[in-house]
């Protein structure tokens, strides 16, 4: 077991935590001393607060041993070893943080963290960093910085919290560092699948960890039976499954259109529509949406995170129309000055869609 952490660059020695000087701390740096503090000190159960992948939001309770096996099965499936250094800039009230400093102390890694920002790496000195967690944001404004060849120093790094699309994963080709798209949620305790992004082994499909076994229901949404899930766990995740241990995410059921009978799968068209932005160096936050329509149920939209000139939409429209299906060619085109986001910065599409 670790006996210290590096929090903000000061060396907190878990031995030693009555000696801290809680009321100087930031709640980035209480929230993540109480977490290793109840996991030293030996607690059996954790609350935890998820984001609505199975259905509403709710608080539910989870154990150390489901936490254990958990971060045992990445360690395992990323080799890992005792004495790397895990880097964790991720907030650590919600799972995907939490998780990173189990990872650590359960693999007796050592554990550098640093409050949660754009570019984390501007804060690295001649630190060696074996294995970070990212989100796609941080991931985006570090490739853009000066730093972006500390991942040719890191052997791997995940990424997750929302997909990651085409434009940047090109760029990751040309990095040493092993990247990793995750596929999880709180009620998962984080990821239970990964998809290769680069190198050897570079894959178009999530492969499930070791141990975990998946299926479809009839809705083709993903079910999930994991030795540390107590039972299996039904998603609004719709896939279509590729072998056994393989699958594609199309996007979420909830999310889906219903034009006419035909259905759309919002992320995936969002997939195709992302490499056109990036060809037009557009930047806008956008996303596809079903809008009421008396006719058809539903129509497609797409709805832009503030504005656009009129020649950039002309030549955007034009390429949707070369490159989307018919069903898919959003039927208008909807701007808001700013889309609401959810606690953990992803866009709130509900939310959204109710300002327009």
């Amino acid at each position: 077991m670790i006996d210290h952490l590096t929090l903000n660059g000061k060396k907190i020695d878990f031995r030693d935590f009555g000696n801290v000087d809680i009321a100087s701390l930031s709640d980035f740096e209480k929230n993540t001393l109480h977490f290793c503090q109840q996991w030293i000190s030996g607690s059996k159960q954790f609350e935890l607060q998820t984001s609505g992948s199975t259905g509403e939001p709710k608080k539910i309770t989870v154990t150390r041993g489901q936490m254990e096996t958990s971060a045992r099965m990445t360690i395992a499936a990323l080799g890992l070893s005792p004495n790397q250094t895990a880097l964790v800039c991720l907030d650590t009230r919600y799972i995907a943080g939490k998780m990173m400093l189990v990872r650590a102390m359960v693999g007796n890694l050592n554990l550098l963290v640093w409050e949660p920002c754009a570019n984390p790496f501007e804060k690295l000195q001649n630190e060696t960093i074996d294995f970070v967690a990212l989100v796609p944001y941080q991931l985006k404004t570090i490739l853009e910085s000066e730093q972006r060849n500390q991942f040719n120093k890191i052997n791997h790094a995940i990424i997750g919290g929302s997909p990651l699309d085409g434009s940047v994963k090109k760029i990751l080709a040309h990095y040493s560092c092993q990247f990793y798209e995750t596929f999880g949620m709180t009620e998962t305790l984080s990821h239970i699948a990964l998809k290769k992004i680069n190198g050897s082994g570079k894959s178009d499909y999530f492969r499930v960890l070791p141990s975990i076994h998946i299926r479809q229901d009839e809705r083709a949404c993903l079910c999930i039976q994991a030795p540390h899930l107590s039972s299996e766990i039904v998603t609004n995740d719709v896939i279509e499954m590729k072998s056994l241990d393989e699958f594609i995410w199309l996007g979420r059921f909830d999310n889906v259109i219903n034009s006419g009978g035909v259905k759309v799968f919002p992320e995936s068209t969002e997939r195709k529509i992302e490499a056109i932005f990036s060809e037009l160096e557009i930047v806008n936050q956008f996303f596809i949406a079903g809008l009421p329509d008396e006719k058809w149920g539903q129509t497609v939209a797409l709805i832009v995170e503030g504005s656009l000139t009129e020649n950039t939409i002309e030549k955007m429209q034009g390429k949707i129309k070369e490159r989307l299906s018919k069903f898919e060619i959003p039927r208008s085109i909807k701007f808001l000055e700013r889309f609401a986001e959810t606690a953990t910065g992803k866009i709130n599409r509900k939310e959204t869609i109710s300002k327009l």
